[in-house]
């Protein structure tokens, strides 16, 4: 027994099972998913298809995730949240597997394609609120943002080898086979969350319904001014973002620096630069956490702004870089807010509503990139672009609990259990109001 002792020391404490078994899940999604993005991508140009086909496709994925968000979080708050996530997963690895199969047997048709892509954003949409609220519950108070930090730092890590990986997968083998490594990836990681643990969360009360459960969680979100301000500004800045990334980005780089090969590299560095924040976050632990978190929102603003010059390769590298490290920032803090600040019992929910606002204007702005960039020139909208992000969070800035709402040390008895214990700790402003998500950056949980 006493030679086991060392080992199982080696285990941080507040890295329990449960927080295990979410980090090697997310870990192996990670590396499946973001590889078969891409394998997605050359699968609908080898069939036949071009651009727009693949923004079809894209598109596909897109719309039921923005759908059924809502939805998904309420049942996670009904249900053992594990089995909404296992049952996410198995919808998830079904749809891959005939996704590769079909791929593999030679010409797949779009709307197959679009059909089968669409039940995987339809899965992801009940497993995004139901992992949240999961992860948040899995951790205890003064470690929350260590643990978050480390989750994510997996996660970021885990996709950055997924793509690498992914990219040479399908130069070797072509895509069908990608996608079958994540069909398998889901069945494994799905396996891995059913031995999660539940006991330890509270039988939930029984509700007046879905509807109910959802104007509940609506309630959870208006009554705090910190929670729907920031998801009102991310609802921008994601759009935003996602559409100088997806649209703006590439036809720069094919432009004026050198191809795909170099903004292969920008979005390298910023990979690069979210690890690095999750390890800064690992140590840092800002008092006022949504005010250092907003404050690293305005770095967003810069890859727009780098595009809009264009700057060099290597300056916009470093650029990327940065804004990687500060979205970072602001994840980890926006994280270890909510599990400081929401009664564990509607965090599904509220994360749900934190997902669709923060998604739902994606496909709209990547929609209109191309005509707003035909209207005004592309350098003028990637401006817009840089001083929308800097104007709404400067706005948010004005919310007296973003800039006030502070880190508890200690955590209050009955938090989890009753909303009504759960009054915010926002210095000076003497809220009796409960206070209470992921650029947001939105990968698999």
């Amino acid at each position: 027994m006493t030679s086991r002792t060392p080992l199982l020391h080696r285990r941080p404490e507040w890295a329990g099972r449960n927080y295990s078994l979410l980090t090697a899940s997310a870990i192996v999604t990670n590396l499946g998913t973001h590889g078969a993005l891409i394998a997605a991508a050359f699968a609908v140009l080898e069939s036949g298809g071009d651009g727009g086909d693949v923004g079809l496709v894209a598109a596909a994925r897109t719309l039921p995730l923005v759908l059924f968000l809502l939805i998904g979080g309420a049942i996670a708050d009904r249900l053992p949240r594990h089995r909404v996530m296992v049952a996410a997963n198995a919808l998830n690895c079904v749809s891959q597997a005939a996704f590769a199969v079909l791929v593999l047997a030679g010409e797949p048709q779009l709307w197959q394609m679009m059909l089968l892509t669409a039940l995987c954003g339809t899965g992801q949409a009940f497993f995004n609120p139901a992992a949240e609220g999961m992860l948040m519950s899995s951790v205890t108070g003064e470690q929350a943002s260590k643990a978050f930090a480390l989750f994510r730092m997996a996660m970021h890590g885990a996709g950055i080898g997924g793509a690498a990986l992914g990219g040479a997968m399908i130069a070797a083998v072509g895509p069908g086979w990608v996608l079958a490594i994540d069909a398998a990836a889901f069945a494994v990681a799905g396996a891995l969350r059913a031995f999660l643990d539940v006991g330890h969360i509270p039988a939930r009360k029984p509700g007046g319904g879905l509807l109910a459960d959802l104007r509940d969680g609506w309630q959870e979100v208006i009554g705090r001014p910190w929670l729907w301000s920031i998801v009102a500004q991310f609802s921008v800045v994601v759009a935003v973002v996602g559409a100088a990334d997806a649209v703006y980005g590439p036809l720069v780089a094919e432009e004026s620096l050198g191809g795909a090969r170099p903004w292969g590299l920008a979005l390298a560095a910023f990979g690069a630069g979210t690890l690095g924040g999750a390890l800064l976050m690992m140590r840092w632990k800002p008092r006022r956490m949504l005010l250092a978190g907003t404050l690293c929102v305005f770095p967003l603003a810069l890859p727009s702004a780098a595009l809009a010059v264009p700057v060099s390769i290597g300056a916009l590298m470093v650029v990327m870089f940065v804004s990687g490290v500060a979205i970072e920032v602001f994840g980890v803090a926006w994280m270890t807010t909510l599990h400081q600040e929401i009664p564990e019992e509607k965090l599904s929910r509220v994360s749900a509503y934190d997902w669709f606002g923060s998604t739902a204007m994606l496909p709209l702005s990547t929609a209109l990139a191309g005509p707003a960039e035909s209207v005004f020139g592309r350098q003028t909208a990637l401006w817009g672009c840089a001083a929308l992000i800097v104007v709404v969070t400067a706005l948010v800035l004005l919310v007296p609990d973003v800039r006030n709402l502070t880190r508890r040390t200690k955590r209050i008895a009955g938090h989890r259990t009753a909303p009504a214990a759960a009054a915010a700790t926002v210095a000076g402003t003497g809220s009796a109001t409960a206070t209470g998500t992921d650029l947001h950056t939105r990968e698999s949980l």
